[in-house]
């Protein structure tokens, strides 16, 4: 079933440095005069490479083929069905990863727990070997993670594993027409927000503190705790927030929150002339231009992420 495993890595803090400032000399120089301990970025450098080289040495052999790509190749590899996929590095790596995925599993795997937390991690580098053999064995156990999709009336589209931003790239209002349930609204808000459940506890809880904090600014202590959005991974239902939404003659607030069920559909139509853009994750250099003339369609993607379980 499978004939290739993909070991896809990132380049360390160290690397990117180095980048910026040409040599390793130099990146130290700076980062010293700034007053910040260079250590840290050489000892998880070297932490990073070793298990890196650990890794692949590890995985030898259990496939016919094994491809390393750094994170930066990702838009421009050609994945198959065939492929294995094994994340080394942070949580952002598998977000990063399954977007350009049809379904292939992946083995996530936390090179560093002394310094990264690993909620999408399963496995230690250790362990690794045994979680891909459990897929070639086919005795895995998947984690089936939703994501979200935004399709625009040009044919363009994008997948979100966490969340997706609708709205202006500045600072500036953003301003739309919202359409949920039937009914529609224009807006002039920061922003949409629309999270699956893997990204329910990421940009989209900063809603809900921003609740808690004018509920006990206005109550003070009397103020009740109020109820936390809680999705798993696989839940089908998205969930949508309208930030910072001002209230005009040209613009409502009555359509600010929801839950998009399976097979429902959330509609923007873009108002801005410029500046306006649709990204997912975080990223913005991955993004579709969102100016006046389009309308964008939000629904869970039929596309999941097939993450290996311990």
């Amino acid at each position: 079933m499978y004939d290739k495993l993909v070991l896809v890595t990132l380049k360390t803090r160290l690397e990117e440095l180095i980048e910026r400032f040409n040599t390793r000399a130099q990146a130290k120089f700076y980062i010293e005069h700034m007053g910040l301990n260079f250590a840290d970025y050489d000892d998880e450098h070297q932490v990073y490479s070793t298990t890196v080289t650990t890794l692949r040495r590890q995985l030898e052999g259990l496939l016919p083929k094994i491809h390393v790509i750094e994170r930066g190749f990702l838009p421009n590899y050609l994945f198959t069905p065939q492929d294995l996929i094994v994340t080394i590095g942070r949580d952002g790596l598998v977000v990063n990863t399954a977007k350009y995925l049809q379904g292939q599993p992946i083995v996530a795997v936390n090179p560093d727990a002394s310094r990264i937390d690993g909620v999408l991690l399963p496995y230690l580098p250790a362990q690794a070997r045994a979680g891909v053999e459990k897929v070639l064995q086919d005795k895995a156990q998947f984690h089936e993670i939703t994501m979200a999709q935004v399709q625009l009336n040009d044919g363009q589209e994008l997948l979100a594993f966490n969340d997706f931003y609708l709205g202006q790239r500045t600072h500036l209002s953003s301003r739309y027409t919202l359409q949920w349930h039937g009914e529609s609204e224009r807006q002039s808000s920061s922003g949409v927000l629309v999270s699956t459940g893997a990204g329910s506890t990421g940009w989209i809880s900063s809603a809900q503190n921003m609740a808690d904090a004018v509920s006990h600014l206005l109550l003070g202590q009397k103020a009740p705790t109020l109820p936390r959005l809680h999705m798993n991974w696989a839940d089908r239902r998205l969930v949508f927030v309208v930030r910072e939404p001002f209230k005009s003659r040209w613009s409502g607030v009555s359509l600010t929150s929801g839950l998009i069920d399976e097979g429902e559909e959330l509609t923007l139509e873009s108002l801005m002339p410029e500046g306006g853009v649709i990204f997912s994750d975080g990223v913005e250099a991955d993004s579709l231009a969102f100016n006046s003339g389009a309308v964008a369609l939000v629904r869970a993607a039929e596309r999941r992420t097939r993450l290996v379980a311990r």
